[in-house]
């Protein structure tokens, strides 16, 4: 099973819509994560349109998407528990919020906020963001994941110096 993860699209403040190269990837995914600051609905109905979509809100998204979308969401694919959370909050480390608001419970924590691609494990639990296909900040790509689930959660990225 192949899922996109995406994460902090914010679309169409930093592009008008999602980057065709990203597109091209979800013509041949079964899932898609999205990990919060969808910034508008559109993008979930242009997500939706190429495989069930599940996500979060984020701290940018306004309440047409915070009321078809949760804080946080526990979903199993192939028996893997996978936590989606956007990971903002006060004090602390994005990546220690998303480990606080949902370790334990899962095998995967998918998380955004900070735009930065980070992929580590804590114990088994992997610990996933797939940075922003729209806004690199000082990166020096633009990002997005992939999972491959079989019997494990195989989790890439893919960068782009393109919007």
């Amino acid at each position: 099973m192949k899922i996109v993860v995406v994460s902090d699209t914010h679309i169409p403040k930093r592009a008008k819509e999602l980057p065709q190269p990203r597109l091209r990837k979800l013509k041949t995914t079964d899932r898609i994560i999205h990990a919060g600051d969808w910034q508008t609905i559109d993008v979930f109905h242009q997500l939706s349109a190429f495989a069930p979509v599940d996500g979060v809100f984020g701290n940018v998204d306004r309440e047409d998407i915070k009321k078809i979308m949760p804080e946080k969401k526990i979903i199993t694919i192939k028996g893997w528990k996978i936590g989606i959370f956007h990971g903002h909050g006060d004090r602390k480390t994005t990546e220690k919020r998303a480990i606080e608001a949902l370790y334990g419970e899962v095998d995967c924590v998918v998380f955004g906020h900070s735009h930065i691609p980070y992929l580590r494990y804590v114990k088994k639990t992997l610990l996933f963001n797939p940075g922003s296909p729209t806004d690199k900040r000082k990166n020096p790509f633009y990002s997005f994941g992939i999972f491959t689930i079989y019997d494990t959660i195989r989790a890439e990225h893919v960068f782009s110096s393109e919007i």
